[in-house]
């Protein structure tokens, strides 16, 4: 369903393009202006020039000429991120050496050692093909390698994502859910890890534009419908703050601003309340213009004037003053009780911390005094090192390690000592002990948390105090790989895990041995490799260490043919497997049993598919086609939870896929319904559903407590329409408070 604006056709003479891409460089050189040094000009020009050179054939799906694209990117990382005049350079060079004639020896003649490592670096990233894994997972481990030898490449990339966001309306639809999924999974957390917040929320908020088009387009909506009053509020509500601050001789500005439409859909999701319930749509911020030495004292005095005017709310104060994010974000936020009832988050910041908020790694440079500013990111990128040369899982599991090690926000754990660890939310005792040291995690029996006892499976929270307990008779177990959280802890454990496995295996490996001899066949690979594939297995090891632990007898070799000193597996019989369609389609008054019409691209064509059970789609949602293996296409709902990460890791497996109509097959759905406690509304209900709308119901359960019921319907509809109208005449129920859509999984017992 294409629901995107399409951009109007682009269609500008050759004169007018010249003139256009002048335009758009010289604006380029306007931004540039205070960090121009002599000789910048000419490079400058260079590069653009190689450039236009490069890509003169060559055109953007909107029509218009490429080289505007590079142009842009060296703009954002000017404007946006706060790079300078090597980056630009890099940035019109970008596509250069993946897209055109250029070389990195011709970059390297011109420009010389540092600008050519920094292209090379952004075309590896572009530059992987790795069909059997995912190839966006092995760009992004590309990514992190080129990372770690200058962050300028993730910037430049970050530029680079932005701009193809903001440029995608011209793309076709299944190419712009892919590039939603990968951005909203990875690129999206990178920026915010880098501090670029900004980019960080617009990313989201384009990402969910082409995910989630209804769903962005209504909350767009309706924030611009609500401007107005918003900016009466906030006025009201900052006049006493001005007078108090202006009183105290503080020189500051007040921004309100309103909340990103993606986190505004998340509070709505994750509470299950309505745009109308979300009570911190916007927030305040107070930029104090204020010297080095006196920021963490002004900030404070500013949060107590604040806090003298409205009511705070304690659980939630964040003090980024005392421990500043891994990326650099110092402020204080609190949520105060505002006029007429409405809670509003007020952010408090200084003029440099607010250039850090907005420009993150680039500013964070820029004010750069001692090494233990420095240490910050370079323990990040230390970390990042040792994870990537250590990893040897498949780039998905690394993809996902990472995220959970280095996206994600962070908590600050204290020694016995008082030295402090950062780690990531959801670490545990033995997280932490591996942070410690790999020796002393593989020997962890317990930690002391503030001086009690816990096991190690204990969740730390920002501020702990934290003592190992170590064994020498302690082994990892496999079981501990279900609650660590951090790369460091996985991968030890897991190569403690190989290494436990390979002296038990030795023994199966020795029983192996002699079943083949006293069959008269030999140890060599082949029949090895025969054994392996008969049992369906991965490999030599678990094969004989499944030997070892006796899950695997050997019986079977009685069944294979031996000729001369090789084994042969007997052919099995196939069993012939009826296929009977799921319950979550149910075919009325035995009507056509074939699949359901679907279209793909231009064609229209009858293939067999499966609904996902992680998302139940029905005709008229947004859906996409999965190539399964082994069970071919399955249809997700583009908002599904699976979606991003199977879109993102997987994209050449993603099939454009939209609804025909055929009204004779039904779609098993749920509705959850919560309202008074009223005589009579049970009745109501089934009459609307059975009676008025003559849909059928396949199961209800209805909970009654203290004056109110929740109501959970499952039934079958023809298709999405059909649902929204059963909601929306639901709704219309005396006494019914809320109607949502719910995937018949998430019920107990369904």
């Amino acid at each position: 369903m294409e629901t995107v604006a399409q951009i109007p056709k682009y269609n500008l003479n050759e004169e007018q393009e010249r003139k256009l891409i002048l335009r758009e460089y010289r604006s380029l050189l306007r931004s540039l202006k205070l960090k121009l040094k002599p000789g910048d000009k000419r490079l400058l020009r260079i590069a653009f020039e190689m450039s236009v050179e490069a890509h003169k054939t060559m055109r953007r799906k909107s029509g218009e000429p490429y080289i505007l694209h590079p142009i842009a990117v060296a703009k954002i990382c000017v404007e946006e991120i706060g790079l300078g005049v090597r980056s630009s350079i890099c940035a019109l060079l970008h596509d250069t050496v993946e897209d055109t004639d250029v070389t990195l020896d011709d970059i390297e003649r011109e420009f010389g050692g540092e600008i050519t490592r920094i292209v090379d670096g952004l075309t590896k990233i572009s530059n992987v093909i790795d069909i059997n894994a995912s190839q966006q997972a092995e760009n992004f481990k590309k990514i992190l390698l080129t990372l770690t030898d200058d962050p300028r490449v993730i910037l430049i990339k970050l530029a680079d994502r932005l701009h193809n966001m903001r440029t995608m309306d011209s793309m076709k639809r299944e190419k712009q859910l892919k590039i939603a999924s990968e951005t909203v999974y990875v690129y999206a957390p990178l920026a915010h890890r880098m501090g670029l917040y900004n980019i960080k929320t617009e990313l989201e908020d384009l990402s969910m534009k082409y995910m989630e088009p209804e769903i962005y387009k209504d909350i767009a909506q309706k924030l611009a419908e609500t401007k107005r009053e918003r900016t009466k509020y906030i006025n009201e509500f900052i006049r006493p703050l001005k007078e108090k601050l202006e009183k105290n001789n503080f020189n500051f500005e007040i921004q309100g601003r309103p909340k990103s439409i993606h986190s505004i859909s998340n509070k709505i999701k994750k509470k299950g309340v309505s745009f109308e319930e979300v009570y911190d749509l916007f927030a305040i911020r107070i930029i104090l213009d204020s010297p080095v030495e006196r920021e963490k004292e002004d900030c404070w005095k500013v949060y107590s004037i604040i806090t003298d005017a409205y009511s705070p709310s304690p659980e939630r104060l964040r003090d980024w003053l005392s421990s500043p994010k891994a990326n650099g974000y110092e402020a204080l936020h609190t949520t105060v009780m505002g006029p007429k009832g409405k809670w509003v988050e007020v952010q408090i910041r200084t003029k440099r911390m607010n250039e850090i908020a907005e420009k993150g790694l680039a500013a964070h440079w820029k004010y750069k005094e001692g090494a233990s500013d420095e240490s910050r990111f370079d323990k990040w990128f230390q970390q990042i090192r040792e994870m990537i040369s250590s990893q040897e899982t498949d780039s998905i599991d690394f993809l996902q390690d990472f995220k959970t090690s280095f996206l994600t926000e962070e908590i600050y754990v204290y020694t016995p000592k008082g030295d402090v660890k950062m780690m990531p939310v959801g670490s545990t005792a033995l997280d932490f002990a591996f942070a410690i040291h790999s020796a002393i995690g593989v020997k962890t029996i317990g930690a002391k948390v503030n001086h009690k006892l816990v096991p190690i499976s204990h969740v730390l929270r920002s501020g702990d105090q934290v003592e190992i307990i170590t064994s020498s008779k302690q082994k990892p177990s496999e079981d501990w790989l279900t609650f660590v959280v951090t790369a460091k802890a996985r991968g030890r454990i897991k190569d403690a895990l190989k290494e436990e496995k390979k002296i038990v295996a030795d023994e199966g490996k020795y029983t192996v041995q002699r079943k083949l001899e006293g069959m008269g066949a030999s140890m060599q690979q082949s029949n090895i490799d025969e054994l392996v594939q008969w049992y369906k297995l991965t490999s030599n090891l678990e094969l004989f260490y499944q030997v070892a632990v006796k899950n695997i007898d050997l019986k079977d070799l009685k069944e294979f043919k031996v000729t001369g000193d090789r084994i042969e597996a007997p052919k099995p019989v196939k069993p012939v497997i009826e296929h009977k369609p799921e319950n979550n389609h149910q075919h009325h008054n035995n009507l056509k049993k074939d699949a359901e019409l679907i279209i793909f691209g231009e064609s229209s064509d009858k293939i067999v598919y499966n609904l996902a059970n992680c998302c139940k789609p029905i005709p008229g949602d947004d859906v996409f086609g999965f190539v399964t293996t082994g069970k071919g296409l399955t249809i997700h709902r583009t908002n599904c939870p699976n979606a991003t990460k199977l879109m993102a890791n997987y994209g050449h497996r993603v099939v454009k896929t939209k609804w025909a109509k055929n009204k004779e097959i039904s779609f098993l759905t749920g509705v959850r319904i919560i309202g008074m406690d009223d005589v009579g509304i049970v009745n109501k209900i089934t009459m609307l559903i059975s009676g008025e709308l003559r849909l059928n119901i396949a199961a209800i359960t209805i909970e009654a407590k203290e004056g109110l019921f929740e109501g959970n319907i499952r039934l079958y509809v023809h298709d999405k329409e059909e649902l929204d109208e059963l909601v929306t005449r639901l709704k219309a129920l005396e006494g019914i408070d809320s109607v949502e859509r719910y995937d018949t999984e998430d019920i107990p017992g369904y």
